[in-house]
């Protein structure tokens, strides 16, 4: 555990309680509330003597019906003889799952880099290695250099989109292309789909395990924090090889017993919503998007901002001597505005800043970027002059 890095965001979080006023771009959540059918369906949880016991390790099922459902739908994945679903507290939970169900002690999984920390994190808790493969300057995995890195300990290439930290979404062909890459070496697909409404610009979101003959190469990751404002409830689920199901238990019963019960009956309810709830908050989140975009345009020079068709993050590198966490600092204590420091997401070839915009308002953003991009305009000037 001492090799394994801390989590940076109670590290931010501290900066941004010791300076008042500072307005966050840091962590990855929405501003908004869980519908009112997730809150009504607690009654039904508290209607039920039963419910206060242990329920099954896999999800009650109710909420395994409907998440089927919904995965046919909005996914285009059949759950059949062959693929089950497994609620879980959260999609990171699935991720850990997936990794003690697939892998040895020293066995390899291939990340995409920038890489979501957590991941990286569970790998290494499981004595395995953590393979990193740099996506191109758009963030977009280079195929041929995912294949240079499989070798006979990987289990497993990891995928996040649309992306977290660069916001990133990759094309049904990309992930095809991976996923039949998985199926040639007999090895696993890991799709972590958390942000899989968040897209913009009629770019569209595509679930691996929907491809043909996918199914027995593919682990998918699926959250209710983000899309339903869930955050706290922690409610996930993963859809995966019914082979694997008996180690997914095994892993869960033991570090579990079973999902939040209460926290199931409301991810039942807000599954039920209608759709105009989404499409609601997803107009504002693009509405703040735009406002981001738009003033990123004034970051000097010395910056870079590739396309983000997806999530609610853009990835800024800066070309400047500083370290990305002595930046971050300085923004926060000088200029009240906190970012998340690129190297938590594996970034080692300079400095990248993480700007998270799903829970703000229009004025906030506005505000908050305009700091920004005024603390790094005249801190990396200061630095060069010196």
């Amino acid at each position: 555990m001492q090799t394994i890095q801390s989590p940076v965001i109670p590290l931010i979080g501290e900066l941004i309680q010791k300076n008042p006023g500072t307005i966050s771009l840091g962590q990855g959540v929405v501003s908004y509330a869980p519908p009112h059918s997730a809150i009504s369906a607690i009654q039904d949880f508290l209607a039920n003597s039963q419910s206060h016991k242990y329920q099954s390790v896999i999800g009650i099922p109710e909420l395994r019906d409907t998440i089927q459902r919904k995965l046919l739908h909005d996914n285009q994945i059949a759950i059949d003889e062959n693929n089950c679903v497994v609620v879980t507290a959260g999609s990171n939970m699935g991720f850990l799952n997936a990794i003690l169900a697939i892998t040895n002690a020293e066995d390899e999984i291939i990340l995409n880099t920038p890489y979501y920390f957590n991941h990286e994190m569970a790998i290494r808790m499981a004595n395995c290695h953590p393979i990193l493969v740099a996506t191109d300057d758009n963030y977009q995995p280079r195929i041929d250099s995912i294949l240079r890195a499989i070798t006979s300990q990987t289990k497993a290439i990891v995928t996040i989109s649309p992306n977290n930290p660069t916001g990133a979404v990759y094309s049904a062909e990309t992930l095809q292309k991976i996923n039949l890459t998985c199926q040639e070496a007999g090895i696993y697909h890991i799709s972590d789909e958390a942000y899989e409404y968040f897209t913009y610009n009629q770019i569209k979101h595509a679930s691996p395990a929907s491809f043909p003959n996918s199914t027995a190469q593919t682990i998918s990751l699926f959250s209710l924090s983000k899309t339903y404002g869930f955050a706290s409830w922690r409610i996930g689920y993963m859809v995966i090889p019914h082979d694997l199901l008996l180690s997914v238990k095994k892993v869960q019963d033991t570090n579990l017993i079973c999902p939040p019960v209460i926290s199931q009956y409301a991810a039942l309810g807000a599954l039920q919503v209608e759709k105009s709830y989404l499409q609601h908050h997803l107009a504002k989140i693009t509405e703040v998007r735009n406002i981001v975009y738009q003033q990123l345009t004034n970051l000097p020079n010395n910056c870079y901002v590739a396309t983000a068709n997806g999530a609610f993050y853009f990835f800024i590198k800066v070309q400047t001597t500083m370290s990305d966490l002595e930046l971050v600092t300085k923004l926060i204590e000088q200029y009240q505005v906190a970012v998340i420091p690129g190297s938590t997401f594996g970034t080692d070839d300079g400095c990248y800043l993480r700007v998270a915009y799903g829970a703000l308002t229009p004025e906030n953003a506005t505000l908050g970027i305009s700091r920004l991009i005024t603390g790094i305009t005249e801190l990396t000037q200061s630095i060069n002059h010196e």
